[in-house]
């Protein structure tokens, strides 16, 4: 008896669209997806239009650190803000000059207005902030406000009673 080697990955019976059906799925598309997406991003704040930089938050000891990866971005191109207990990091990245849209073969790359905001925990001084901005990374370090800082809990183990 003969054994048939049937693959799992391979459809026997593969599922073509007819003209008709492509033709309602790009009508619907036309007609109904990209009107809806337009009036969503119509109503997005300009600020937070455009490309979010990666983030790194830690703690380190009674500071919260935040990185911010801003490669090819320059210095004066980013502003750093605080309210609402948020920080508010915006900014662009500029093309570099004389490249053309045509001239690119791969272009990965996100330029144009960039935006971050970062939820800050209650016990953040957001009085005392220090910035610096090297080699593409903006480092942020903020501080615990005073006596907002852990403290240590000597929990006492009690044996079951029998």
């Amino acid at each position: 008896m003969a054994q048939d080697n049937w693959n799992v990955n391979q459809n026997p019976w593969p599922i073509r669209p007819t003209r008709e059906m492509e033709e309602m799925r790009r009508r619907f598309e036309e007609d109904i997806v990209r009107p809806a997406m337009h009036a969503v991003w119509a109503r997005i704040p300009e600020e937070i239009k455009g490309w979010s930089p990666a983030v790194d938050v830690f703690e380190r000891g009674d500071n919260l650190e935040i990185r911010v990866d801003l490669a090819g971005v320059k210095q004066e191109d980013v502003d750093v803000s605080v309210s609402n207990d948020t920080l508010h990091i915006k900014g662009e990245r500029k093309p570099e000059a004389g490249v053309k849209d045509q001239e690119y073969s791969r272009n990965e790359i996100s330029y144009g207005n960039f935006y971050r905001a970062i939820p800050l925990p209650a016990n953040i001084d957001i009085k005392n902030i220090a910035a610096t901005y090297e080699d593409g990374i903006l480092s942020i370090k903020l501080q615990r406000a005073a006596g907002a800082k852990a403290k240590k809990v000597n929990v006492e183990f009690k044996k079951p009673k029998e």
